[in-house]
């Protein structure tokens, strides 16, 4: 993201999803992810963040905003894996109004490959459009 032009960041080049939409979707899945790891449905506010997350912010908000708030919430994922007990890794948790059926470790694991997947994407839209 170094020397990534703010005028770029909800391009879609070839109709991919922009910069803007990685960065907001990094934060929320692990938000998300997380969430459901500590047994928890999601709040309001997460509901609503995950129904934006694909709509570009007003011009206030920044790449350098986006990736704080990521920087914020995976540090807050890194506390919850510090404080998580190993004996509850193999526990049932469920995703979602559908209750899909999981374990901690699933939700986890599952939240560090879904990052890595989108930091890629992320890594090759930021080539693109800064390369024209």
């Amino acid at each position: 993201m170094k020397d990534f032009p703010e005028k770029l960041l909800w391009e879609k080049p070839a109709g991919l999803a922009s910069v803007g939409f990685h960065l907001q979707h990094l934060s929320g899945v692990v938000d998300r992810l997380f969430t459901y790891a500590l047994n928890e449905q999601l709040s309001a506010e997460q509901l609503r963040s995950l129904q934006e997350e694909n709509m570009p912010q007003n011009s206030i908000v920044t790449s350098k905003q986006l990736i704080e708030r990521f920087n914020l919430q995976v540090g807050m994922a890194l506390q919850q894996l510090k404080d998580t007990d190993e004996s509850t890794l193999t526990e049932q948790r469920s995703i979602g109004r559908e209750k899909i059926p999981t374990t901690v470790i699933g939700l986890l694991v599952h939240a560090a490959e879904h990052m890595m997947r989108h930091i890629g994407q992320l890594m090759v839209t930021v080539r693109v459009l800064k390369d024209g």
